[in-house]
């Protein structure tokens, strides 16, 4: 397998719903180990999300847990997800989904660089950048 640069996402107490709406925009094989398959059964955090991971048919790849007990989960302070490339249609497509209900801090449109760019932040509290740049020639 090659190495992979992706996203992992941290959740406080939704990843497996997070992680399931996720795979209802990109499609793919969703993965998920719960802490209770780890070894914690009978405790509170038994049916969360100790790892997930979707792999989506285009080559997309997110990770993401449940916090685990005893840190701190701290949504969206440190990190962002980007989606970039070329093709209009697919790009449209994922933003107007993870948009939906979510907070939109800079419309996908025309920006000053040339390129079609948008920031939103999911209904899940994930920072989300998508960039549309022209077709390479």
């Amino acid at each position: 397998m090659a190495s992979r640069l992706n996203p992992y996402l941290s959740f406080g107490g939704d990843a497996r719903q997070a992680l399931e709406f996720y795979k209802e925009v990109f499609g793919g094989d969703l993965a998920l180990n719960t802490f209770g398959e780890a070894g914690h059964q009978g405790t509170p955090e038994a049916d969360q999300i100790m790892h997930g991971m979707l792999e989506a048919p285009n080559g997309f790849t997110l990770m993401g847990a449940d916090t685990p007990p005893g840190m701190q989960h701290n949504p969206g302070n440190n990190f962002s997800v980007s989606l970039s490339g070329d093709d209009d249609a697919e790009l449209r497509g994922y933003w107007e989904k993870l948009s939906a209900g979510a907070s939109v801090a800079v419309p996908l449109e025309k920006q000053m660089w040339g390129d079609v760019f948008g920031m939103c932040t999911d209904r899940f509290g994930v920072p989300w950048m998508v960039n549309i740049s022209e077709p390479q020639s």
